[in-house]
């Protein structure tokens, strides 16, 4: 039976915890899973990762709409904690993911011993959203994998030089097939949540950020995301002159983690957490 746990309204909320040794939470992007982390993978064995699919995405339960919120969400990840008898853990946050480590880092500190943010801070780019708000909870309308492959790197701002069966396994990952062609493999109702969430411009998050001093942090940036700029990275670095952090070559929003910058980012960040 794969782990999971009920959160206290009763959704069942999917979790990997794989390897031995010090525990990495990684918490994933907005449409995503535990699957975000697959790349990244094989280059901690020596580290306990413990990756959460939020309600809606993944293998959890479709909650609707009114559930898929930064706030449930981050309870959710509290809940997961004390399910698994843990306290302060590091969190590794892609996109999404950092929102909430960022969240928690505020307002339950004690969970958050350090959070490593993967291409987000506390000020987001209007242009980034924009393009997110197109695609999210829209069915591909695509016919194969390879198809859906071609449009993922048509579509990927930011990134140059990816191998090609990289965009097949991001295709496989991303969508299912079924008979009438792909389907997207989470609740289209997120796109209503999303929506709603970004009605009014979502306000900057610095107190979140400075909630952070004293525990390690560390930020992994695709040099050509537009998501996060690098005007944002270089305030969090004068806020905390100890931040570790890297632009990755060749990558926009979000990079795969398997990148050599990222993962000497991961690396020194889980060697001082």
């Amino acid at each position: 039976m794969m782990p999971h746990f009920h959160a206290d309204d009763g959704a069942r909320i999917h979790f990997t915890d794989t390897g031995d040794g010090p525990v990495l939470l990684c918490l994933s992007g907005l449409s995503r899973n535990s699957d975000d982390f697959q790349y990244l993978r094989p280059h901690l064995p020596g580290i306990r990762m413990i990756c959460m699919d939020y309600r809606g995405r993944g293998k959890s339960d479709w909650t609707g709409a009114e559930t898929y919120t930064l706030q449930r969400e981050g309870t959710d990840v509290v809940q997961l904690l004390a399910h698994l008898g843990l306290g302060s853990v590091p969190i590794l946050g892609t996109s999404r993911g950092g929102l909430i480590g960022l969240g928690l880092a505020l307002t339950v500190p004690d969970v958050v011993a350090g959070l490593c943010m993967n291409d987000i801070g506390p000020v987001i780019e209007p242009e980034g959203l924009e393009r997110i708000r197109d695609y999210v909870g829209v069915n591909p309308g695509l016919p194969s994998f390879d198809t859906a492959a071609a449009h993922l790197e048509k579509g990927a701002y930011g990134f140059a030089n990816v191998a090609p069966d990289r965009w097949v396994q991001e295709a496989r990952t991303h969508f299912r097939e079924e008979s009438d062609g792909l389907r997207i493999n989470y609740d289209p109702a997120l796109r209503d949540a999303f929506l709603e969430a970004f009605v009014v411009p979502m306000p900057e998050a610095w107190p979140f950020f400075e909630a952070l001093n004293g525990k390690p942090v560390g930020l992994i940036r695709g040099a050509g995301s537009d998501l996060m700029s690098r005007e944002t990275a270089l305030k969090m670095k004068g806020l905390r002159p100890d931040l570790n952090w890297a632009d990755v070559p060749d990558r926009g929003h979000v990079p795969f983690l398997d990148e050599p910058e990222a993962l000497q980012v991961i690396n020194d960040f889980m060697a001082v957490v």
